[in-house]
C-alpha cells in the first residue's frame, strides 16, 4: 500500500481541538560529507550486529529515525549522531568477543535497550548503578520520567547519557525511561513504563521503588504511579497536569459522552485516593502554572478520611523548574517515608475507572467492573487467614493466595467479599464473578485461556487501548467494494503509518498475527479476508450496499465502520480493531500531552470528508462505547 508522506497528509480533521502546536524546532543539518559518513557507518553497524541484541541495536535504530526524519534539532546533531553510531560499533564487537564491558560501569547511566512488547520495536532507557555497587545487596530503585523536549531524539537521549558524569555519592539505581519521546507515557508510552520495570527488576536486587519526574514527567509519575501505587514505596510528581478539562486551553464543554468518559482513563485526579497505598511527595514552584496539578490532588485528599500520606513541597518564588537543591529536599522526604514503611499486608484500598491492567495489590487484582469509567473502589484486609474484601462496582476479581504465601508466608483459608463466605486453597488463584449482584467461583477456577464476551483486564476498549498492547497491522489484498471509501482508509492507514514511526518511534507490526496480538484490520469485508473471517461474529452488518451498526442503516458507499470488539473466535484471545490506528491525530502529538486522549470511543460511523489540508479527515455520523458485554448500549 502507498505509504503517504507527513506534509501531503496533513493529518487535521474536524475532530480536532483547538489548541496551539508546538513550533516545530529549528534544524541543522549536517554536511554532505558528514551525512555520507553517516550512511556508511549506519550500514557497518548493520552487518556487525550478528544477532539480536537490544543493548546495541539501540545505536543503529537511533541513527535510522534522525536519518529519516531529519531531526537535526543541534549543530551538534550530526556528530552525536556519528558517536552513537561508534558507540554501537565497539558493543557489537564486545558482543562478539563474548563481552559486555558497559555492565561494569558504576555511578555513571549506561545506555541499555530492551525490545517492546506493543510492537517488537528496541528502545532505549538508561540505568545508573550504585557508586559502590555490590551485587549480592538489595537497593533501591529510582524510576524517573523525563519532561517534554521537542528536540528529544534517541540520538540525544543516547548521546548525553554517555556524555553524564559519574555520581560517587549514588547509593541506588537511577533508571531513566525514554518513553518513546514526548507522550506523556501515555498508551504504548505508559507500557515502555511497565516494559522497562520489568527489564530492570530481571537483572538487579530490588528492595524498594521510587517513581520521580518534572513536568511531563510529574503528569507521568501522577497518572502512573496513582493507578499501579502497589507497584512503588513513594511517588514523587514535579508539576505536570492532573486533568484534561482545565489543563487544556478552549475544550469545550461538554464533550460526547464518548469522549467525556474516556478522559477517566488519563484524568489522574480521579484516582487521587490512591494516595492511601502509595505516599506522594509533590514538587511545585511557587509562581508555575503547573502547581494546580498538585493543588487538584490536595483539594480531593482534603475531603479524604482515610489514612493517606501527601507532601507538597512549594519552592517560593520560582516558575516551571526544580533546581538541584529542590530535588535533595524532596529525595529527604522519599527517604524519610522509606525508613517508615509500612507492613505490604495492610489493608488494601484501591480505587480505578477501568479494568485494564491495574491491580490493588499483588494479591488483588480488579479484572472487570459493573460499568467502565464509572468509579470502582476495592477494599480488603487479611484477618486470622480470612481475606475480607468488600467492592463498590467491581464484577470480576482475582485472589492470588499463591502469592501470599510464598511471598508472605500467610495461608488464606477463606474469602468474605462483600458479605459473601467463601473457601479457598492457600494456593489457589481464585477468580470470583458476580452476576445479577450475587459472587460465585466460576467452575475450574482460573483459566486464562478461557472465552468470555466481556470487558475484562485483557481488553476493555476504547480503540486507542488496542495501541498500548501487543498488535499487527492487516492490510487489503482484493479489490474493494467502493473505490471512494477504499481511498478513504488507505490514506487513514497511512496516517496511522507515519505517525506512529514519527511521535511513538516504531514501525507498524505487519504480518501474521499471535492468539493474544490485536488484529488491526484494514479495508472492508471484500478487500481484506480476514475482516470477511470476523464479520459474522461482529455486532454490526456491513455488505455491498448497506452497514448496519446499532440498528441504524447507513449507506456502504459513502460511510464506514470503526471499532474494537473481541475476535470472534472461540479459540482466540485476541481483539479485533477495524479501519482505525490512534484516534487522535499529528496535530494533538505537537500539541500539550494532555491532548491524546480518545477521539471515537469503542465504535463509530464515519464518512469521509476530506479536506484540502487533510485527505483523510471525516464526519463522526454516530460513535459510542459498548457496555460490559460489548453490546450496544440500550437508549435511556
Amino acid at each position: 500500500m502507498l505509504r503517504l508522506s507527513l506534509l501531503s497528509l496533513g493529518l487535521v480533521t474536524s475532530i480536532a481541538v483547538a489548541q496551539p502546536s508546538f513550533p516545530e524546532p529549528k534544524t541543522f543539518p549536517p554536511s554532505a560529507a558528514t551525512l555520507k559518513e553517516i550512511a556508511a557507518k549506519m550500514a557497518e553497524l548493520k552487518l556487525a550486529i550478528e544477532n539480536p541484541n537490544p543493548d546495541v541495536e539501540i545505536y543503529l535504530k537511533a541513527a535510522e529515525w534522525i536519518v529519516r526524519h531529519k531531526e537535526w534539532y543541534s549543530d551538534k546533531s550530526g556528530k552525536q549522531t556519528l558517536d552513537v553510531l561508534a558507540t554501537g560499533l565497539d558493543r557489537a564487537k564486545a558482543v562478539k568477543a563474548g563481552t559486555s564491558p558497559w555492565m561494569d560501569v558504576r555511578g555513571k547511566p549506561i545506555a541499555r535497550g530492551y525490545r517492546s512488547f506493543v510492537d517488537g520495536s528496541v528502545q532505549p532507557y538508561s540505568i545508573q548503578y550504585p557508586a559502590a555497587f555490590d551485587p549480592k545487596k538489595k537497593y533501591r530503585l529510582d524510576i524517573v520520567l523525563h519532561g517534554r523536549d521537542g528536540t528529544l531524539t534517541e540520538v540525544k537521549f543516547l548521546a548525553g547519557k554517555e556524555a553524564a558524569k559519574a555520581d560517587a555519592k549514588l547509593d541506588h539505581f537511577v533508571v531513566e525511561v525514554y518513553g518513546r519521546g514526548n507522550n506523556a507515557y501515555r498508551w504504548a508510552g505508559e507500557t515502555d513504563i511497565t516494559d522497562v520495570i520489568s527489564a530492570v527488576k530481571s537483572k538487579v536486587r530490588i528492595d524498594r521503588v521510587v517513581l520521580r519526574g518534572f513536568s511531563m514527567g510529574g503528569a507521568g509519575t501522577w497518572h502512573y504511579g496513582l493507578h499501579h501505587p502497589s507497584d512503588f514505596s513513594v511517588i514523587g510528581p514535579g508539576a505536570g497536569f492532573t486533568t484534561t478539562r482545565g489543563y487544556i486551553k478552549n475544550l469545550k464543554e461538554p464533550l460526547p459522552e464518548y469522549i467525556e468518559k474516556c478522559l477517566h482513563i488519563y484524568d489522574a485526579v480521579d484516582y487521587a485516593e490512591n494516595a492511601f497505598g502509595v505516599p506522594v511527595v509533590a514538587y511545585s514552584g511557587e509562581k508555575d502554572a503547573q502547581k494546580t496539578a498538585a493543588d487538584n490532588i490536595e483539594k480531593i485528599l482534603k475531603e479524604f478520611k482515610e489514612p493517606h500520606t501527601f507532601h507538597h513541597l512549594i519552592a517560593p518564588g520560582l516558575e516551571h523548574q526544580q533546581p538541584a537543591a529542590w530535588m535533595a529536599k524532596c529525595d529527604a522526604e522519599y527517604r524519610a517515608i522509606l525508613a517508615n514503611e509500612k507492613n505490604p499486608l495492610g489493608r488494601v484500598r484501591f480505587v480505578t475507572y477501568t479494568s485494564a491492567y491495574y491491580k490493588a495489590a499483588e494479591w488483588l487484582w480488579v479484572m472487570g467492573l459493573d460499568e467502565h469509567y464509572a468509579k470502582a473502589v476495592i477494599d480488603a484486609k487479611i484477618e486470622k487467614g480470612i481475606a475480607i474484601v468488600e467492592t463498590t462496582n467491581v464484577r470480576r476479581m482475582i485472589l492470588n493466595c499463591n502469592h501470599l504465601l510464598y511471598e508472605h508466608n500467610t495461608a488464606i483459608k477463606s474469602v468474605r467479599l462483600d458479605g459473601q463466605s467463601f473457601d479457598v486453597k492457600a494456593d489457589d488463584l481464585a477468580t470470583f464473578v458476580k452476576i445479577v449482584g450475587k459472587w460465585s467461583i466460576p467452575k475450574g477456577g482460573f483459566d486464562p485461556k478461557k472465552k468470555a464476551l466481556e470487558k475484562k483486564a485483557s481488553g476493555t476498549g476504547p480503540i486507542d487501548n488496542a495501541f498500548a498492547g501487543s498488535f499487527v497491522v492487516v492490510l487489503p489484498t482484493a479489490e474493494p467494494w467502493h473505490k471512494g471509501i477504499a481511498d478513504h482508509v488507505a490514506v487513514v492507514e497511512s496516517q496511522f503509518d507515519v505517525l506512529w514511526d514519527k511521535h511513538m518511534r516504531g514501525k507498524l507490526p505487519a504480518g501474521i498475527y499471535s492468539n493474544e496480538s490485536t488484529a488491526v484490520l484494514f479495508g472492508d469485508p471484500a478487500s481484506n479476508p480476514e475482516i470477511a473471517k470476523v464479520l459474522p461474529g461482529l455486532p454490526i452488518r456491513w455488505t455491498k450496499d448497506e452497514l448496519v451498526v446499532n440498528g441504524v442503516t447507513y449507506d456502504a458507499r459513502t460511510h464506514y465502520p470503526v471499532l474494537i470488539y473481541p475476535d470472534p473466535d472461540p479459540r482466540s484471545l485476541r481483539h479485533i480493531a477495524i479501519n482505525s490506528g490512534h484516534t487522535f491525530k499529528d496535530v494533538d502529538f505537537r500539541g500539550t500531552n494532555a491532548l491524546l486522549y480518545p477521539r471515537l470511543g469503542d465504535w463509530a460511523v464515519l464518512k469521509p470528508k476530506p479536506t484540502k489540508d487533510d485527505a483523510g479527515a471525516f464526519e463522526v455520523v454516530a460513535a459510542g462505547i459498548f457496555d460490559e458485554f460489548w453490546q450496544f448500549k440500550k437508549a435511556k
